[in-house]
């Protein structure tokens, strides 16, 4: 009874969280910084976890009547964006990305935290995505199953997040090259800037 709407919830969640984005980037690399992956694990899992609750309530349907509030969203989101694809791209062209692991983790903890709820809550299709769309789906299903939904999309984000943050030490041995480094960096720069640029040029609806 609860099992396939647990598994249909997995399978929607996960569709919306493995494609590449600005948050699963900051993931990677740090991941293979190796640092303060738990914490960066931790943040965008339990940031999934409480909009997915959040849209399943029903909450969604409020973000709907907020147009301004996904438009405030949209342009702090791409202003962030900017700023760290510049970050990005200046660490690719000095060759200062590719640290070694751990050093000044504990220092820059709070920067990560901040950082890494700002990739999660700056981003206005995150609200779209899991909010609203993950929320009107779990509608198809009637009482407990709603919830058995939420549930399986909450496991998939916990699953794929804990998989990048600390299965991308596998690459480790790729990345001890600095010309990996600066690849990397280059990618993520424009990346980031692409983004942005995508969040100022659409609105939302």
């Amino acid at each position: 009874m609860y099992f396939a709407p647990a598994l249909a919830g997995f399978i929607a969640s996960a569709g919306l969280i493995v494609a590449i984005g600005s948050q699963n980037a900051f993931v990677l690399r740090q991941g293979l910084l190796q640092r303060n992956v738990g914490l960066v694990v931790a943040t965008c899992a339990l940031g999934d976890i409480a909009l997915i609750s959040c849209g399943v309530a029903g909450v969604g349907a409020l973000v709907r009547e907020w147009p301004a509030l996904l438009d405030a969203l949209r342009f702090s989101g791409a202003l962030f964006l900017t700023v760290y694809g510049v970050m990005a791209a200046k660490r690719a062209w000095r060759g200062s990305g590719g640290l070694a692991p751990g050093v000044e983790g504990e220092k820059s903890g709070w920067l990560v935290l901040l950082a890494c709820l700002a990739f999660t809550f700056l981003n206005p299709h995150v609200y779209l995505d899991t909010m609203i769309l993950l929320g009107t789906l779990s509608t198809r299903y009637p009482g407990g199953t709603q919830w058995a939904f939420a549930v399986g999309a909450c496991i998939a984000s916990v699953t794929w997040f804990s998989t990048l943050g600390y299965g991308s030490r596998l690459l480790l041995p790729v990345f001890r090259n600095p010309m990996a480094w600066r690849a990397l960096d280059a990618l993520v720069a424009v990346f980031m800037i692409s983004l942005a640029l995508l969040l100022l040029a659409h609105p939302l609806n």
